[in-house]
């Protein structure tokens, strides 16, 4: 565990980022290679199908994310003022809400997923068929997902994020095998990629869970025996309604960008899927300092040190601009030669140059919009990043990509993301700079019930 209440910001966030900046490297390695897999051995239509299916589960998953990521902050404050009884029962009470929560989520994933994505016009040329099996299986297997990042917010809470690495690895490992397994020498198409997937997050589920019970004895999961905590769990969903609603808004609006794409046919379709892939990848470094400000200015708030988290604050907008600058200038001349990864098709290569170069010299600004963000969220402030969030999506990046698309073709839709992107900065930082997040703290609002 580490004690982010004391000593140098910088150093704290920089370390506190490289196990997650790894950990996140296999995650993303593992979604590329089956993002490689399909697109080279199933084809361009297959990669457009798993591709498709992602923003449908993300959304249907979001509310029970946004609770995680609420336990998460409370973890952390909790931690921040050693509050070791109110952390324990934090966890217990959350993994109540996942064993109970999740059969429903599976089924409704089952029986939602082909109106959503005839909703969203993917092309019926074989392509439907394909991202519909993907998503049932994926469904089938969602406690493996859920339960992974739960246990990553547990750890992640509590100053660890080393050990969320280990599990990641295990995932990783066991993904790119049964991916190769399942599609090269079984033949079994998008549902052997969708099995590999479920079957490596489950496996990384209960190893999380082992690694916990063992090295963590005050907290003691047992998925199967549950404890109910009702006045944690209101403040839990408190916390976690207006993320997971930020959440699902996001998904929609994805879903809705999806649409437009998807419009262009199946070629166009791999090429953004595909490219998403690498920005996903290149993103990594900031979703890393992101998640750092969340634990590191939730347990300075936990223990009344204000003036650190503005320190703490202002450390990770320098280090995730400075790192964004880097990764856009390197990955920009080479973008076609990463979409080569996915495909030889010239049109799936074209879209995806079209996607990166649109969004990657304008990095500078999503890291800071998602620092500001993050540092509210650690204070227990999650209203303004919704409306953030919202604003940024909706009002901004939606309507501005049919504009363009309009106006100079879909080559040029992407540039939308840049402007939702510092409009959702204007908002957060705004707020931030008001102060009121100051008196945010969920250690005395729980206190108090």
């Amino acid at each position: 565990m580490t004690d982010m209440t004391s000593g140098n910001p910088y150093k704290l966030i920089i370390f506190f980022s490289i196990p997650l900046l790894i950990g996140n490297i296999f995650q993303q390695l593992y979604n590329m290679v089956d993002s490689i897999v399909v697109g080279n051995v199933i084809g361009e239509k297959a990669l457009a199908a798993v591709g498709t299916g992602f923003p449908v589960i993300f959304m249907l998953s979001s509310l029970f994310m946004g609770i995680g990521i609420g336990a998460t902050i409370m973890i952390s404050q909790f931690y921040g003022a050693k509050d070791f009884e109110k952390l324990k029962n934090t966890i217990s009470t959350i993994y109540t809400a996942l064993m109970v929560g999740a059969i429903p989520l599976t089924l409704l994933g089952i029986f939602i997923s082909d109106p959503l994505l005839r909703l969203m016009q993917v092309p019926d040329d074989g392509t439907l068929e394909m991202a519909r099996i993907y998503m049932m299986v994926v469904f089938v297997g969602i406690i493996g997902n859920l339960g992974f990042n739960i246990n990553a917010g547990i750890l992640q809470g509590l100053g660890d994020s080393r050990t969320s690495l280990f599990f990641l690895l295990i995932a990783t490992i066991i993904n790119i095998v049964l991916d190769i397994l399942f599609t090269v020498f079984l033949g079994f198409g998008v549902m052997g990629v969708a099995l590999a997937t479920i079957i490596a997050q489950i496996c990384s589920w209960i190893f999380g869970i082992t690694f916990i019970n063992k090295h963590y004895s005050f907290i003691h999961i047992q998925p199967f025996r549950f404890h109910f905590h009702k006045k944690l769990f209101i403040q839990a969903m408190k916390l976690g309604i207006p993320s997971g609603l930020q959440q699902a808004l996001f998904s929609i609006g994805i879903m809705v960008m999806q649409s437009l794409v998807n419009s262009y046919g199946s070629a166009f379709m791999a090429g953004f899927n595909g490219a998403n892939k690498i920005d996903t990848f290149a993103f990594m470094p900031i979703q890393s300092f992101t998640t750092a400000i969340t634990t590191y200015v939730g347990q300075n708030m936990g223990a009344a040190r204000l003036d650190r988290v503005k320190k703490g604050t202002r450390a990770g907008v320098v280090l995730a601009v400075g790192c964004s600058i880097v990764i856009g200038g390197l990955l920009y001349p080479f973008s076609a030669f990463m979409m080569r990864m996915f495909s030889q098709n010239a049109d799936v290569i074209a879209a995806g140059v079209s996607y990166l170069h649109c969004v990657l010299p304008f990095y500078s600004l999503l890291a800071i919009s998602f620092i500001y963000s993050s540092a509210l969220r650690g204070a227990g402030e999650m209203i303004v990043p919704l409306i953030s969030s919202f604003v940024s999506l909706w009002l901004a990046r939606v309507p501005v990509a049919y504009l363009i698309a309009g106006i100079w073709g879909k080559d040029y839709i992407f540039l939308s993301y840049a402007v939702g992107w510092a409009l959702g900065i204007a908002i957060s930082y705004i707020y931030y700079r008001t102060g009121k997040w100051k008196k945010k703290s969920l250690v005395a609002a729980v206190h108090s019930t």
